[in-house]
């Protein structure tokens, strides 16, 4: 989710959802420590519970990278051990980290000495000719000796040779199995599941099995499933409203135009809502287009939620026309 589930999109599905956890995209220790913190790191008090997913290798740049993020008020630090991207690859860490399981202790071990927060990995099921089940295996019980507390694992192999990043997250086979036989193995750590997961009814059948369940692109394209999530997982039964959602969003967004934020670097991740549904194109088209135009502001979203309303009206009334009239009683 690198480049997409930034701190805009954060604050856009907490409006959905007040229990689900967040998790950022993918930062790499290297700059935490020499970066700009507060653009790579910044976010809204409105987002907690919010995990920082941490790149990289070095233990020690791991740790001094964790405890600024405790520091910031992170809730979780998450070294990300599963994604494939060029980026990645050429640093060493990410899914190569997979070949290097006590490296990958090593920096567990040091993240938990510095923090008190928990400290997880997310991992996947291997990477290139490795066997699936000893290459997680291994990678499992090296990092829960080091006192990991907790994997996120995707249940697919990352092969870092003749595969995209792209394609690495559709052409490699997914094995659900295989991380239900792990938390099999290991009942007393926690075990949450990622990886072609595209529904809530999806998500629940995997609660059978492990403890957790993580919506990566679903979440993005279909964002209005994650109004269902408190109710139907956390007892939560004040669903969020979609119209009520997109329109809790424009003092954010004034209060980021008014710092410098273009228009589309939060409306961007907000094309999805109303998938399916009458107005959807329209919505997405006046977002798209209006929205990264010099001086765009919050009107536009006004504007493409009234298009959005409309389309629905007029939906209703040919509905309503087009209905046989009601049987009257004799």
């Amino acid at each position: 989710m690198m480049d997409w589930t930034d701190r805009h999109c954060r604050f856009f599905h907490r409006r959905l959802t007040r229990h689900a956890t967040l998790f950022t995209e993918m930062v790499v220790a290297d700059a935490v420590l020499h970066g700009d913190r507060e653009r790579l790191l910044g976010f809204a008090p409105e987002e907690h519970p919010v995990v920082l997913q941490l790149g990289g290798s070095d233990p020690a740049k791991l740790a001094a990278a964790a405890r600024i993020a405790e520091d910031m008020g992170y809730d979780e630090i998450n070294l990300n051990v599963g994604c494939p991207s060029d980026r990645v690859r050429s640093g060493t860490f990410g899914a190569c980290l997979m070949l290097t399981p006590d490296l990958v202790a090593e920096g567990v071990a040091a993240m938990k000495e510095a923090v008190a927060v928990p400290v997880t990995v997310k991992c996947r099921l291997g990477v290139d000719e490795q066997d699936t089940g000893p290459a997680l295996d291994n990678l499992a019980d090296a990092v829960v000796a080091a006192g990991c507390d907790g994997l996120w694992v995707h249940a697919r192999k990352a092969w870092l040779s003749g595969l995209s990043p792209k394609e690495n997250r559709e052409v490699p086979p997914l094995d659900y199995d295989r991380v239900h036989a792990l938390k099999r193995r290991l009942p007393g750590v926690f075990v949450g599941i990622n990886g072609g997961i595209a529904s809530l009814d999806a998500a629940a059948a995997h609660l059978d099995y492990v403890d957790g369940v993580m919506l990566g692109r679903a979440a993005y394209h279909t964002p209005e499933i994650l109004a269902e999530v408190d109710g139907r997982f956390f007892g939560d039964r004040a669903q969020s409203d979609a119209k009520e959602a997109v329109l809790s969003m424009i003092p954010y967004i004034e209060a980021r135009l008014a710092r410098g934020t273009r228009l589309s670097q939060v409306t961007r991740h907000m094309l999805g809502m109303f998938h399916g549904r009458p107005g959807a194109r329209r919505w997405r088209q006046i977002l798209s287009v209006e929205a990264s135009r010099p001086g765009a502001d919050s009107s536009v979203l006004k504007k493409a939620l009234a298009a959005v309303e409309a389309e629905m009206l007029d939906i209703g009334a040919q509905t309503s026309e087009t209905s046989p009239p009601a049987l009257q009683p004799a």
